[in-house]
């Protein structure tokens, strides 16, 4: 499952990108950051070189941001909500080689090329009409596209149904695409995933899938504030979300408390033309 919408969301849908700044800290607090691993991998496919940078496409509050800072690389970050990019920069202050421009990706035009574009969990915010030009304008001949995300499942069955019922008590749907989802998420591998597919289509060559999983344990409001950054409860009325929440807390209490969560990170590859 996936944070956020479809590729071909509704446009009313994909602004629902901007309600993430409402509580940016709690955001940075409870989202999980990204494996260690994964930075390594994506800078050995980008071989980046001498004087070379990357860009970061909606760098929120800087969960990948300061993982791939910390390796040396100097980074853009374009963030179009000015509330995350306030955290971004206090939490990126004592980097160095870190630039954040607010502006959505859409619109907003490079004045270098950059060796290595990345974004971590906001791909699909990206309008899929520009994207793929935006990135290839972005890159410089040979350079990499790394797209990324974290995906949350439910260790326990018998948890997942208690908190799908509290939902039901109170009259509310499970919002999609978040960890109680029951519809299926994206599942396909490789080269039968449509990010692969589209990276394809746009002209983009070696591509490349890898898969990471982690486990986590969750207290309580651990868990509730990692719903909390879910879109599709945010967009809830506050008193709807609050008694939904309070509900949930207390189940999770209930069930030993604690929850085990599932992380799976995947993360999609590839390579801009190089120059003929």
């Amino acid at each position: 499952m996936m944070n956020g919408t479809p590729h071909n969301a509704s446009p009313s849908a994909r602004s629902r990108r901007h309600t993430f700044g409402d509580d940016a800290e709690e955001y940075d607090a409870f989202r999980p950051g990204y494996p260690a691993q994964l930075v390594d991998d994506v800078l050995d496919f980008a071989d980046l070189g001498d004087g070379a940078s990357a860009v970061e496409v909606g760098a929120g509050t800087g969960k990948a941001t300061r993982a791939f800072a910390q390796s040396g690389v100097p980074v853009t970050c374009v963030e179009p909500d000015a509330r995350m990019a306030r955290v971004l920069r206090h939490r990126c202050g004592g980097l160095p080689h870190v630039t954040v421009e607010i502006a959505g990706f859409e619109t907003w035009r490079p004045t270098r090329q950059y060796g290595l574009l990345y974004c971590a969990q906001a791909w699909h915010w990206v309008d899929p009409a520009v994207r793929w030009a935006r990135a290839n304008a972005a890159l410089s001949p040979g350079g990499a596209i790394a797209l990324f995300w974290n995906h949350w499942f439910l260790e326990s069955d018998e948890l997942r149904v208690e908190l799908t019922a509290a939902h039901a008590r109170h009259g509310i749907d499970i919002p999609e695409y978040t960890i109680l989802d029951p519809r299926p998420g994206p599942a396909r591998y490789g080269a039968d995933a449509r990010q692969w597919r589209d990276m394809v289509a746009a002209g983009f060559v070696d591509p490349d899938h890898r898969m990471y999983e982690s486990v986590h344990d969750r207290s309580p409001s651990a868990l509730i504030g990692l719903l909390a950054s879910y879109s599709g409860y945010r967009v809830l009325p506050a008193r709807t979300r609050e008694r939904i929440f309070a509900d949930m807390a207390h189940t999770v209490a209930e069930h030993g408390g604690s929850a085990r969560v599932k992380v799976k990170t995947s993360l999609f590859l590839g390579r801009a033309s190089a120059a003929d």
